[in-house]
């Protein structure tokens, strides 16, 4: 038998695959240089090349005088009115010769029509319809009232027939989360099984979370809880102060303090701007109020605790009795709950959608209850406590919902809190040794604000922190700023995003800061 020669068949084979891998390759080039040549033909035939495309960046190159609408004023009014708008592409569908999209301002949306007409190609119907969802778009369009409303949209009665469209920012193609998932409400979720976005993906990615529509309403409204206080202090004739964040002992002579490196020495990052706001009231300001952040080293991961919050601080002196400054900070949250419902319906309304809610009920007066009168209440409801225990989480919100049984109010006062659940700086009552002139403030059955007449004489203030154990050395300047005769004063400081989690209802904390800080999240 012949013997075969193995190298010369596998040079013949590898021959063979090379022509074969050569005639492919040649084909592809014609394939492709025949489809650029019909693309190019295509082109130079794209009577709407003019119309759309992907704009050179914007540079500042030079100014274009022209008015682009909000999306919220796409309405009835502007109808058959030819308009510029920019926005963002949230969806889009093609289907034919034609392409429908959804472009998205904000919390507002519109839904945009483009199809193939004397004005408008084929190349551009597929252009428009290739384009990749979060991309910033410039859009001309004639304003078209619509048979039926439009209820995926905001603006449901109108729609918008697109004449010209360029790109101004081409989003990537792989978004980290789709927006529709991010905002769709729990029950859609629970009975239909649909996708959702957890908190920590939403987190991950803030900067396209912070886009949907119930974000931007929740940052909105949580501005207006920050302008509605301040207006309202500054109209009764409060002044605005600044405090220090980095302090050199506790603010607060608690544990719960971050630590930093401060040159040569350690630093603590401020609990509380207390000691700040009362050496202004020593200092004769009278009624002053801030806006800052609050740091607490708190291990707590539940639903209503942050490492880092934004603190509406007030401190005010009275005449002669703290209840002067209770009624006003209750007065100053009543003002804020009433612009917001008068001035936020909107924002509120688009919330609902995802979180419902039942709307945010208060009284005018305040419901005012001492503290024993809410220890009753919980003990005809079978809870066990003693006069002098402070109240748990889970008592405070069953005192909540009781209340709300009762008297039909979220908002309301608790006054007189024993003295041995406070901290030193408080007032104790004169009549009562057991209580103190302290009081706290609660939504929806959780605490938004605790305050208390303060201790303003060096000597019961030394004599009070001794009782508490707290090392006077490390006090000294606090105690020390009495000295010089200081008015009787009380304050309390408001967690901002509490307020904003409890009036519209939100499950989480984290819904309600911007950039959440918790001790597992540190980033973005």
């Amino acid at each position: 038998m012949a013997d075969v020669d193995v190298s010369s068949n596998a040079q013949s084979l590898s021959k063979k695959a090379a022509k074969k891998q050569a005639k492919e390759a040649e084909k592809a080039a014609l394939k492709a240089e025949k489809a650029t040549k019909v693309e190019r033909v295509a082109e130079e035939n794209d009577f709407a090349k003019e119309s759309y495309g992907i704009l050179p960046l914007i540079q500042s190159r030079e100014k274009i005088d022209r008015t682009l609408v909000r999306v919220s004023e796409l309405a009835k009014e502007k109808a058959n009115k030819v308009v510029w708008v920019r926005a963002r592409l949230h969806t889009s569908r093609s289907k034919g010769k034609q392409c429908f999209l959804v472009l998205r301002q904000q919390q507002f949306n519109v839904q945009g029509l483009v199809s193939v007409s004397a004005t408008i190609s084929k190349q551009m119907v597929k252009f428009v319809a290739g384009i990749t969802k979060e991309s910033i778009v410039d859009v001309e369009g004639v304003v078209q009232l619509v048979d039926q409303k439009i209820k995926s949209c905001t603006q449901q009665d109108v729609e918008l027939h697109l004449e010209k469209v360029f790109v101004v920012s081409l989003a990537s193609p792989c978004l980290p989360l789709q927006l529709d998932d991010a905002s769709r409400p729990h029950q859609e979720i629970e009975e239909e099984g649909r996708v959702t976005v957890n908190q920590d993906t939403k987190l991950d990615n803030r900067v396209i979370d912070i886009r949907t529509t119930t974000n931007q309403a929740i940052f909105r409204l949580q501005a207006g809880v920050c302008s509605l206080f301040r207006n309202h202090l500054i109209r009764n004739g409060f002044v605005e102060i600044q405090t220090p964040k980095i302090i050199s002992a506790a603010s607060e002579g608690g544990a719960n303090v971050f630590t930093v490196s401060y040159f040569k020495t350690s630093a603590y990052l401020a609990q509380s701007p207390q000691l700040y706001k009362q050496i202004c009231i020593a200092g004769d300001f009278e009624k002053v109020f801030c806006v800052g952040p609050v740091f607490r080293a708190e291990d707590s991961n539940t639903h209503r605790h942050l490492t880092e919050f934004v603190g509406l601080d007030i401190e005010m002196v009275f005449n002669y009795h703290y209840h002067e400054v209770v009624e006003s900070i209750a007065d100053t949250l009543v003002q804020i709950f009433k612009g917001l419902r008068d001035n936020f319906q909107t924002e509120i309304e688009t919330v609902r959608k995802q979180y419902p809610a039942e709307p945010f009920r208060f009284l005018e007066p305040t419901l005012w209850l001492e503290f024993q009168e809410g220890v009753a209440i919980l003990r005809d409801a079978g809870i066990e406590m003693g006069d002098e225990d402070d109240l748990s989480t889970p008592n405070e919100k069953l005192l909540g919902r009781l209340i709300k049984e009762k008297y039909d109010t979220d908002f309301y006062i608790l006054d007189k809190y024993p003295l041995a659940v406070r901290p030193f700086y408080t007032m104790p009552d004169p009549n009562n040794p057991r209580t103190s002139n302290s009081y706290d403030m609660f939504m929806r059955g959780e605490e938004i604000l605790s305050g208390a007449q303060r201790v303003h004489d060096p000597d019961l203030l030394t004599e009070r922190a001794r009782h508490h154990g707290v090392d006077l050395e490390k006090i000294k300047a606090y105690i020390d700023s009495f000295r010089y005769g200081a008015p009787p004063h009380a304050g309390g400081g408001i967690g901002l995003e509490r307020v904003t989690m409890l009036y519209l209802g939100l499950p989480n904390i984290r819904q309600a800061s911007l950039f959440p800080r918790d001790p597992k999240r540190l980033t973005p």
